[in-house]
């Protein structure tokens, strides 16, 4: 018995369309989404100039062959690359997101939606270089802060209910899938070159989270964003320049996304596309850390105190977090290296409650060399709180919290510490945005003279006026 072939294509299905007509008909009018869209660039900007330090994330920067120049390319900011728009989107991607500092949003499935910025930049900065050179007026900044609001909308609202980390894949589909849509739509690509792109962005399936795991952690984590944005731009040119698409990628039975990658489910999506995630972005302020532990390690860092000279007498450290927490960053054992370093709840705690402090820094080789971490690592007891896993799926707090308490050999102990949420959650955003400000002033002085830096400043602090430039001319600003 077989299964008759379809005669004709089919309509495509729905989740691709509703990306589609979002992306080209929703016209965003939220001023709190266009503010904070300006924050997520110039801080995702400030994890990349910042990342440019380190020779693991530099060496694969620029040209695939040495003293490649593209006429008209895409800057790569902090370099003198010029790049064609796909592999400066992994540049800037990879940079963007290397030392886990960026933007985040958590729900069912986790995520960076400022990976997109990678695709996003280079495809406007790339256009806007080409036409000025044709003679025609460049891409505004206004738009590239809408397509930022889009991409993160897409790839936020299909992460709230959609778990692909529970099926071993890794949510990097996600920011291929947002990619590739507001890409093509920046390339004038109308609606079928839109789904032709989802689609394709779909066959493609998506990466295995094996390099996000013990006992193969490893630095691809840092550049499986940069990527997925990378891919995202490649299919959108694909499909500018008339390939087509799949219409049922998700449905196909037995050959379709859902049957072949999810197990059979569809997905679910709880709320219409508009600027709720980017409202609702966490930010990444204090602490260049999986979000998952940025609570924890707040109340590592209020205790510090309280143990300087005490930590011999330390019998054990008790944390207790949500289920997201000990699902992905709950680790025992050797650690081999950064990118498992900053993905093990006991090593980031316990280098906060010996430094006071935690740095990208504290992830390298000869910060981990120091005996106390592992030592104070094996006394550290991870347990669930439920109430803390209930409050984290809520729609209504999506809090990420965790607890801390600090037992002492004489049987003396410190207040249990809590914090519901992180400095860059919504609710604390008031307190957070002038830290968030420091930051990128202290990443823009690693790279830039103060007169440049203040030309960033002046030209990145308001909102109007940032998206009337011309996206050349502002990317100019970070030459080196």
């Amino acid at each position: 018995m077989s299964s008759r072939i379809p005669d004709a294509r089919p309509d495509p299905d729905q989740v691709l369309v509703d990306i589609a007509d979002f992306v080209l008909n929703v016209r965003i009018e939220s001023s709190a989404a266009f503010n904070t869209a300006r924050y997520c660039l110039i801080d995702a900007l400030g994890c990349g100039l910042e990342a440019l330090g380190y020779p693991a994330c530099a060496k694969l920067l620029g040209p695939l062959v040495a003293g490649t120049v593209v006429p008209d390319g895409a800057r790569v900011p902090g370099t003198a690359f010029q790049l064609d728009p796909v592999l400066a989107a992994f540049n800037i991607g990879a940079m963007i997101r290397w030392l886990d500092f960026n933007d985040t949003w958590l729900a069912a499935e986790w995520g960076h939606p400022s990976d997109n910025l990678g695709g996003i930049l280079a495809t406007a900065d790339w256009l806007s270089r080409t036409r000025v050179a044709s003679g025609q007026a460049p891409l505004p900044m206004r738009l590239v802060l809408e397509a930022m609001i889009k991409a993160y909308e897409i790839q936020g609202v299909l992460a709230l209910e959609n778990s692909f980390n529970r099926v071993g894949l890794d949510h990097v589909l996600l920011v291929k899938l947002a990619s590739a849509a507001v890409c093509t739509w920046l390339m004038g690509g109308g609606r079928q070159q839109i789904i032709n792109a989802l689609s394709q962005a779909v066959v493609d399936g998506a990466p295995l989270r094996t390099y996000r795991h013990a006992p193969n952690t490893g630095s691809r984590k840092s550049w499986a964003a940069g990527d997925a944005t990378a891919r995202g731009v490649l299919l959108a040119l694909f499909s500018i320049k008339g390939e087509m698409g799949y219409p049922t990628a998700l449905t196909a039975r037995t050959w379709g996304f859902y049957d072949a990658l999810f197990k059979g489910e569809e997905f679910r999506l709880s709320r219409p596309y508009g600027s709720y995630v980017i409202e609702n972005v966490l930010f990444k302020i204090s602490f260049p850390a999986e979000f998952h532990a940025q609570t924890a390690i707040e109340c590592a860092v209020e205790l510090y105190p309280q143990l300087l000279g005490r930590l011999d007498s330390i019998d054990k450290v008790v944390i207790r977090t949500h289920e997201s927490a000990l699902r992905i960053i709950d680790k025992k054992g050797p650690l081999h290296n950064p990118a498992d370093r900053d993905h093990c709840l006991q090593y980031m705690v316990a280098f906060a409650l010996i430094e006071g402090q935690l740095t990208a820094e504290a992830y390298e080789d000869s910060a981990a060399a120091d005996p106390r971490i592992d030592a104070l690592r094996a006394k550290i007891e991870v347990v669930e709180e439920a109430a803390f896993s209930a409050d984290y799926l809520d729609p209504a707090k999506r809090s990420i919290a965790n607890a801390l308490q600090v037992f002492f050999a004489d049987g003396s102990c410190t207040a249990e510490l809590v914090v519901e949420y992180p400095l860059g959650h919504r609710r604390r955003r008031a307190e957070g945005i002038p830290v968030l400000l420091e930051k990128f002033r202290k990443h823009l002085a690693r790279r830039f003279s103060p007169a440049r830096q203040a030309i960033i400043l002046e030209s990145s602090l308001d909102v109007r006026g940032l998206g009337a430039l011309a996206v050349n001319a502002y990317l100019d600003h970070y030459l080196p």
